[in-house]
């Protein structure tokens, strides 16, 4: 899967753990609800097990959740990258120069897993259960989720399995791909506030959704 494709999923699967359905339950009880008006920051760290490599790539950075407008995420190490998904597709920026832009209408996995994540956002889990077989495991400390594809063969959608934990927020993700690569996902210090993006990020969310 290629890393913005990639991208794309965690943000989905972000989502699935922060936001909250207005007219359905969350993945289990004890799950905050993200709120109109309401945002989540926090921190990420990324590991990537690409077969044939002995040890993972890693990465970290932060990232911005505004339901409605999208998610922008910013790899601080080990190079600084910034991309945003949005309604309109997927941007990427360097430094603050654009170096990619796609939108969904041209691919078609990211859509369906746009559709996935703006369906959760306005409460409608239907996306979520036509394509993935969901498992929801109450734990001690929080919950578990375990989503499998209900059609493996869609070319559309390159994943084997995605595992998610957490408690009243999504704290760790793992997905796996069908020819055994793996990417790891924990998301640290995040707060839910009520509050609108910075100027910069409102730019960036802006541009992204630009058709």
């Amino acid at each position: 899967m290629k890393p913005r494709v990639y991208f794309a999923a965690c943000c989905v699967t972000l989502v699935l753990g922060t936001v909250a359905p207005c007219r359905a339950a969350p993945p289990v009880e004890g799950t905050t609800r993200l709120l109109e008006g309401q945002i989540l920051r926090g921190r990420f760290e990324q590991e990537r097990h690409l077969e044939g490599f002995q040890t993972p790539l890693k990465s970290s950075g932060t990232f911005l959740l505004v339901p409605g407008r999208g998610l922008v995420w910013r790899t601080e190490q080990p190079f600084a990258v910034t991309t945003v998904i949005s309604p309109a597709g997927l941007m990427q920026e360097v430094h603050g120069r654009e170096t990619m832009r796609m939108p969904t209408a041209k691919l078609p996995f990211m859509s369906k897993l746009y559709a996935m994540l703006s369906g959760t956002m306005t409460g409608d889990w239907s996306a979520l259960a036509s394509a993935f077989n969901v498992v929801r495991t109450p734990e001690s400390n929080g919950w578990s989720l375990q989503l499998t594809p209900l059609n493996p063969d869609d070319p559309n959608l390159p994943i084997q399995s995605i595992r998610a934990r957490g408690g009243k927020l999504l704290d760790q993700i793992e997905l796996v791909k069908p020819h055994g690569d793996r990417d790891r996902l924990i998301f640290l210090n995040q707060k839910i506030e009520t509050a609108r993006p910075a100027a910069h990020e409102a730019a960036l969310l802006e541009a992204a959704n630009q058709r």
